[in-house]
């Protein structure tokens, strides 16, 4: 299985280097287009989140890429920072570890929801890139596939399904009953949206920050106020709490004019990689400033037996498929030496269906012959089975 992966996230590196290797889907598409172009590599597939920045790779023999490098060069960074901070995993460890991301067993916030569509996208500007060939493609859709059943059917219990709500869960733990908190969320994206939606039904009055409004198009979570993102510090005014979750690459919010105001909340959440919030405005008396790996989630990390004999037999679904792939050009070969073995027998004179049994007969023959020892009975009565089902269609 000729796979290769190479990771940063939350497990091994903290906010302060996975922000440096963060991609806004903008670039994600046309890195996977480079680098799907490096020697050895037939196809890639870039995952980039606020928890990880993952490269998937499938290769020509072992013929490993240098990820760390690859990565690094791609976001303008040295490598030297990143020294032990990557993980790199081939062949069957890398199909499962996509498995168990797409699960959400791989992020911080135990469980999540959000990571399965992530996931999903992933695949999917890959594609657009023409970066996706059929080993990635048919990985990847297993591990949605997987995902989305050990979500339906394993209860993981305690677990918080998104950063956003691990946040309001946090909130409520610090502030207590939110009724009569004032809430301003920046940022409209899908985190955003969400953070904005908890709040709102947790009791909080919540304004949304828009840097653009088009009727009928632009989504507003219902029961929150709408305002201009270039009046987020005059809103900060008197507002008991901020959350910010936007794919800005700069600050949405700086130390010196979150110092300016004159009532700023004391309450902060940044969701966000690259981070929205200057991390030195958590540095001011009486400001509490939470990030991604703060909110943390501290629940038992063990997949329950019945969510491992869903990776598992996921797992063995691609290994079947990869057995397939692999051996396709030697049943052609068969396919062919066994179309010659069987025209160098004598059928003239046969009429068409005992010609087409001798024919049939002296190929089965054949092929028990040569896989004498590596058949069974029970091996050869599937292959009859699967042969009549389809005759049957």
């Amino acid at each position: 299985m000729a796979l290769y992966y190479c990771g940063l996230s939350d497990k091994r590196a903290p906010i302060a280097l996975r922000e440096r290797l963060s991609f806004p889907k903008s670039r994600v598409e046309e890195l996977d287009a480079r680098l799907a172009r490096t020697p050895g590599v037939l196809g890639c597939v870039l995952l980039s989140t606020c928890n990880r920045t993952e490269l998937y790779c499938s290769c020509e023999g072992e013929r490993w890429p240098d990820g760390p490098a690859l990565l690094c060069r791609a976001a303008g960074v040295e490598e030297a920072p990143f020294q032990g901070a990557f993980r790199t995993l081939t062949g069957t460890a890398a199909a499962r570890h996509i498995l168990e991301v797409a699960a959400g067993l791989r992020s911080r916030i135990w469980g999540e929801d959000q990571i399965l569509s992530q996931v999903r996208e992933a695949l999917t500007l890959a594609r657009r890139a023409g970066a996706a060939d059929s080993v990635l493609e048919t990985l990847f859709r297993t591990a949605v596939s997987a995902g989305k059943e050990l979500k339906t059917k394993v209860r993981l219990t305690g677990v918080s399904p998104s950063a956003a709500a691990r946040a309001v869960e946090v909130l409520r733990e610090r502030m207590g009953d939110f009724t009569g908190t004032r809430a301003l969320v920046i940022g409209n994206g899908e985190m955003g949206r969400l953070a904005a939606r908890l709040l709102r039904e947790a009791g909080c009055a919540v304004t949304v920050t828009l840097r653009t409004y088009h009727h009928g198009e632009t989504v507003v979570p219902a029961g929150c106020a709408a305002a201009p993102y270039e009046a987020r510090y005059r809103l900060l005014e008197g507002m008991d709490l901020l959350l910010s979750a936007t794919a800005s690459p700069h600050y949405t919010i700086s130390r010196e004019e979150f110092q300016a105001v004159e009532r700023p909340p004391k309450v902060l959440v940044d969701l966000a990689i690259p981070r929205d919030i200057a991390p030195e405005v958590g540095d001011l008396p009486g400001i509490a400033l939470y990030n991604i790996d703060t909110l943390g989630c501290s629940v038992e990390r063990a997949v329950p037996p019945e969510g491992e004999a869903i990776l598992e037999a996921a797992m063995e679904r691609f290994r079947e498929w990869e057995g397939y792939r692999e051996s396709l050009p030697a049943i052609e070969e068969v396919k062919h030496a066994v179309l010659e073995r069987v025209r160098a027998g004598d059928l003239s004179g046969m009429e068409a269906d005992e010609a087409a049994a001798l024919a049939v007969e002296k190929t089965v023959e054949l092929l028990a012959g040569s896989l004498k020892g590596c058949l069974t009975a029970e091996d050869l009565e599937r292959c009859a089975r699967k042969i009549r089902a389809h005759t049957r269609s």
